[in-house]
């Protein structure tokens, strides 16, 4: 999500308990693989049988995420909505050396992801890294973040609920968001307490915020070996197609920490929010 959010990115890292491009191209992917294996060589956990699912990854950040985890040498499946989209992508990833598999979906097709599902499990067994990329903004603008839109819900109360990881639920997520629509549609949400700029986009990265929050409280109680650690980290306002080009941030940039937090060996890391690979507050 973003100082400003452009776009929000949720990663989940779980290991499993099993455990022709230009050559100039090459050259460049070669050097880079070095320059990671002396920053990551001693916590080094990952291989080609490690896979790595990016949705939303056809453009920006997603695709940016895409690319380093390739470079890395995991199994990279890139994803998104549309397919000619995912497959020029590939294309694209293809040319510069880089062997990257595509698969179809859209995270809000329940259909979508159930096929997706199925043909992960049939053919890899599963995941091991969980980049959720993909979401759409239709609100513009260098003071949309997560943080700016705490700040501005006036509502102590409802700051506070959605601050306190200990009395988080899906139902309490739910129905500040379902009190915020119903507001909307009798237009008492201005005196209502909620942020007056950016509000749906700044709502609904605050709620992803809390549910990532919520979802890492829940895998975290799982037994050795099946926990899933569960972060979220804002890439900073990013010169990416969903800012217009308007950023401050490289892609490069922006996809850095969200590449570091997918690769961490340290599996008692989960339910943060990250910035330039250091923690700040929800």
């Amino acid at each position: 999500m973003f100082d400003c959010e452009a776009h929000s990115v949720a990663s989940v890292h779980q290991k499993k308990e099993s455990g022709p491009g230009r050559e100039k191209k090459k050259v460049s992917y070669e050097g880079m693989r070095w320059h990671y294996f002396r920053e990551y060589r001693e916590v080094w956990w990952w291989s080609k049988e490690t896979v790595a699912v990016v949705t939303g990854g056809n453009r920006g950040i997603g695709f940016e995420i895409c690319r380093q985890l390739a470079a890395h040498g995991l199994t990279v499946i890139l994803t998104s909505r549309d397919a000619s989209a995912g497959v020029e992508a590939i294309k694209v990833l293809k040319e510069d050396g880089l062997d990257l598999i595509y698969h179809q979906l859209d995270i809000g097709d329940s259909s979508s992801i159930n096929q997706f599902v199925n043909w992960l499990q049939e053919n890899y067994g599963g995941l091991d890294i969980l980049v959720n990329n993909a979401g759409v903004n239709f609100n513009l603008g260098s003071d949309n973040s997560v943080e700016n839109a705490r700040k501005r819900i006036s509502n102590a109360a409802l700051r506070d609920k959605l601050s306190d990881v200990e009395s988080l639920s899906e139902e309490l997520i739910d129905n500040t968001l379902s009190t915020f629509l119903q507001q909307v549609e009798d237009g008492s949400w201005t005196s209502g307490g909620w942020p007056q700029n950016y509000t749906d986009y700044s709502l609904s990265k605050l709620a992803v915020n809390a549910f990532t929050r919520l979802t890492a409280r829940k895998l975290s109680e799982r037994p050795v070996g099946q926990k899933v650690c569960v972060n979220c980290y804002c890439p900073g306002w990013v010169r990416t197609a969903l800012t217009g080009y308007a950023g401050n941030n490289t892609v490069e940039e922006g996809a850095d920490t969200g590449v570091w937090l997918a690769l961490l060996s340290d599996q008692t890391t989960t339910g943060k929010f990250f910035a330039e690979r250091r923690e700040i507050n929800f």
